[in-house]
């Protein structure tokens, strides 16, 4: 195997360290980020809430995402709802501080976190679901080998207005077939 399984172009995947606490809790006065990453109003969560954030659980894969260059901490990716008799599962993203995001660091993390669903994981199938108006993710997504399966349509309500849910999904052949992997 010539890569490391935890590292990409830009961002490895690393274990929550007990410094990431205190970044996390400003992330979480970022009213984009928390209305990107939930479908839940919008509520910061306190020390002891994102200090948990990681535990063991067999039934996901959960990382922090940080630089290669200078091991910042700049997000999350979590494969979670993990069906090991169907081998599948879904995913999440987090980038969080505004000024990190649009700078490819997604496309790394997605990169490596389905490398890791398809070849660690042995997975056959990764879905998601993204809020109709985060453009730059569902963009991202589509990028990485993700297509629309669907719509949970008004699912949202934000600032008086409704939108919709985007299903989307990726299978390990089709993302294969994009990245050339072996």
């Amino acid at each position: 195997m010539t890569s490391n399984l935890f590292t990409g172009e830009k961002l490895k995947l690393s274990l929550p360290r007990e410094e990431d606490t205190d970044i996390m809790l400003k992330w979480g006065e970022d009213a984009d980020y928390m209305r990107n990453i939930d479908t839940e109003f919008a509520l910061p969560r306190n020390r002891e809430q994102l200090a948990s954030e990681g535990a063991p659980n067999p039934n996901e894969a959960y990382f922090r995402l940080r630089t290669i260059d200078g091991d910042r901490l700049i997000g999350f990716t979590v494969i979670h709802s993990i069906e090991w008799n169907n081998r599948a599962g879904m995913m999440a993203i987090g980038i969080g501080d505004a000024a990190d995001r649009s700078k490819g660091y997604g496309s790394d993390a997605l990169k490596l976190i389905l490398r890791y669903a398809f070849h660690e994981l042995n997975l056959d199938r990764v879905g998601l679901e993204v809020i109709e108006y985060n453009k730059g993710g569902i963009r991202a997504y589509e990028k990485a080998g993700f297509q629309v399966e669907g719509r949970k349509r008004s699912m949202v309500y934000r600032d008086g207005k409704r939108f919709d849910v985007i299903v989307m999904g990726t299978l390990r052949p089709e993302w294969e077939a994009i990245h050339f992997e072996n």
